[in-house]
């Protein structure tokens, strides 16, 4: 399964999973990535790390560990 952490520039996705413990599985739910949201990816920083999405209508930068705590299809 691939993760956000993989999707690339300019591609639209859906948030199948989400991995992770307790208060970090909690801090991504609260920044909107549920299942079965969809996620535009923006732009990706040059050194990769943020990753900035649109998500439910605004924009959210999300770091790369957290990126990969988010399965997609």
């Amino acid at each position: 399964m691939r993760t956000l952490k993989q999707a690339r520039v300019g591609e639209t996705v859906r948030v199948v999973r989400l991995t992770g413990d307790g208060a970090i599985k909690r801090r991504i739910m609260d920044m909107g990535l549920t299942k079965g949201t969809q996620v535009y990816i923006r732009k990706v920083a040059p050194l990769g790390d943020p990753v900035e999405i649109t998500v439910r209508g605004y924009e959210l930068s999300i770091r790369k560990a957290d990126a990969d705590m988010v399965e997609i299809e």
